[in-house]
């Protein structure tokens, strides 16, 4: 069967971010992994089973033409913190996908931002269940500047789909 992420995401933070340059670390193999959450370059300062907290540097490539942090940057900010609290949160059995985002911009973005997202963690997930995760977004005063709802459909990691030879020509599920 193949395992949702949470399980090692959590196990590659607790055995990086002690280090030194190691929370650096994995915050980089997250983006590599995620791509275009990789793009913002957030750095993961904290992180357990239903709490992240995220920062992300104010940098000429996440501005706008206001200069101000741009609205998208905020967006991918707060689903990456509400997907890092969550996920490491929910066992091996259990995945999560994004079904939709819901953002309040409160104030301009300016400075080096914190996103945080605390949620309870569903103690069991048998089927699909919408799941809704809220991360805010403070400047460096500890001013909310956008709060992040991030709507996911949780479920069961379902077996590999993989041809088996004799079984009729149809896929079976492994």
């Amino acid at each position: 069967m193949a395992a949702g992420p949470g399980p090692r995401l959590l196990a590659l933070w607790r055995r990086l971010s002690p280090l030194p340059g190691g929370k650096w670390l994995f915050s980089r193999l997250v983006g590599r992994q995620v791509p275009y959450s990789g793009s913002i370059r957030a750095i993961v300062t904290e992180l357990e089973p239903g709490h992240a907290r995220l920062e992300l540097p104010d940098r000429r490539a996440v501005r706008n033409h206001l200069h101000s942090i741009h609205a998208i940057a905020l967006v991918n900010l707060g689903e990456l913190a509400s997907g890092l609290a969550m996920l490491v949160g929910l066992p091996a059995t259990v995945r999560g996908i994004v079904t939709g985002l819901e953002i309040d911009y409160l104030k301009k973005a300016r400075g080096r931002l914190v996103a945080e997202c605390r949620t309870a963690i569903p103690a069991t997930v048998a089927e699909r269940t919408p799941f809704t995760v809220e991360a805010e977004i403070r400047d460096p005063e500890g001013d909310v500047v956008a709060r992040a709802r991030v709507n996911w459909l949780l479920g069961p990691v379902e077996g590999q789909r993989s041809k088996v030879e004799g079984v009729r020509g149809r896929e079976a599920v492994l």
